[in-house]
């Protein structure tokens, strides 16, 4: 079996190791949701990973939930990813950005009144942290059917700001609670149009998108996050047969299409990257598989090494590791001893905790 360091061919791209530093939302954008100098250090500073997947940034203003997230659907976001992606670039690294359209769980405070869409007329649980503190989660509007052509539209019109950008692709997600996993969940999904009801008609919204936007960059440019059986923000995919049909028809629509990878986040007491479910959608698709049981838990170098060197998948997503190592490889490599990440500066601020965690050359 690979170790974590060897090199490994994703898409077109020439990976140096199997790390992918995972999604994290970090709230640092600046005005008009831009990435600022500090998160082109950032990630600057973590080009060493393998593949680094961006912050979830909108595909739109509406899509948009938490404070000061990264867009790319404005002229001025595509300039401000641009700096990230030629930093990275520089540093010998691989950046995709992940497309994040939250839907139901946002608030107008955080978006300049805008309104809140989901696939049905069902409030998210929980609150929404504003700048006037924390509010509950409106009852969204339910997008109507001939809207998700729009939708789609603005999935593919960031794909394409990505690339204009010279990003190295998107990721597509359709995870933890947000609004593609809003059409899959029939929790959150009580439509009766083709785009709700039964498994075929939930997946159908991010299959048509997963088409579009391949058709748009090409296939090799595209990866997909799912999480099956994530019950976060109201997501109850506790029904296991349902679970199994879903996510087995979402991969039979998408296989087709050859995209980069699968990436697979799910609570490993469900689906944890060993599972038969997690296994049977990676047989599937056909095509490689990005680990990630991150769920709740620090992924430690021995839990990344058991699910690429045991043969589990063909990468391991690493989050708060990278947060407070930027240069974890090395530190992995080598033994070395790692600094502990301060979960009070994950969110919003400025360098404190996000550009000034030390390398071992310091």
């Amino acid at each position: 079996m690979p170790t974590l360091f060897e090199p490994f061919s994703l898409g077109k791209l020439d990976l140096a190791n199997r790390l992918v530093m995972a999604p994290l939302t970090r709230n640092r954008a600046g005005a008009g949701m831009v990435p600022q100098d500090l998160a082109v250090e950032y990630y600057r500073q973590r080009a060493s990973a393998g593949l680094i997947i961006t912050e979830g940034t909108q595909p739109s203003a509406v899509g948009q939930g938490y404070l000061t997230t990264p867009g790319l659907h404005s002229a001025e976001q595509v300039e401000g990813w641009r700096k990230v992606a030629d930093a990275v670039h520089g540093a010998g690294g691989a950046i995709v950005v992940q497309l994040m359209h939250v839907g139901r769980v946002s608030h107008p405070d955080n978006k300049d009144g805008l309104e809140t869409v989901a696939p049905s007329a069902i409030a998210a649980p929980g609150e929404m942290f504003t700048a006037g503190g924390p509010k509950a989660h409106p009852v969204p509007r339910a997008l109507e059917t001939d809207e998700l052509p729009l939708i789609v539209e603005e999935f593919v019109h960031a794909a394409k700001s990505a690339i204009e950008a010279g990003l190295d692709g998107v990721e597509l997600h359709s995870a933890n609670g947000y609004l593609l996993h809003q059409f899959l969940s029939p929790a959150s999904n009580r439509r009766t149009d083709n785009y709700g009801g039964s498994p075929e008609n939930r997946a159908r919204l991010v299959i048509e998108i997963a088409q579009a936007v391949t058709a748009a960059i090409g296939p090799e440019r595209v990866g997909i996050r799912i999480s099956p059986g994530h019950q976060v923000l109201g997501m109850d995919e506790t029904d296991a047969a349902d679970l199994a049909a879903t996510y087995g028809t979402l991969i039979d629509g998408i296989a087709p299409l050859g995209l980069a990878y699968l990436h697979v986040l799910a609570d490993p007491s469900v689906a944890g990257p060993g599972s038969a479910l997690v296994q049977d959608l990676r047989r599937r698709f056909g095509g490689p598989l990005i680990g990630n049981d991150g769920f709740g838990t620090v992924t430690t170098r021995e839990d990344a090494a058991r699910i690429v060197e045991g043969g589990l998948a063909d990468l391991v997503a690493v989050g708060r590791n990278f947060i407070a190592n930027p240069d974890l490889v090395t530190r992995w490599q080598t033994g070395a001893a790692l600094n502990e990440p301060d979960s009070a500066t994950f969110y919003g601020g400025g360098a404190e905790g996000y550009t000034d965690y030390p390398f071992l050359t310091d």
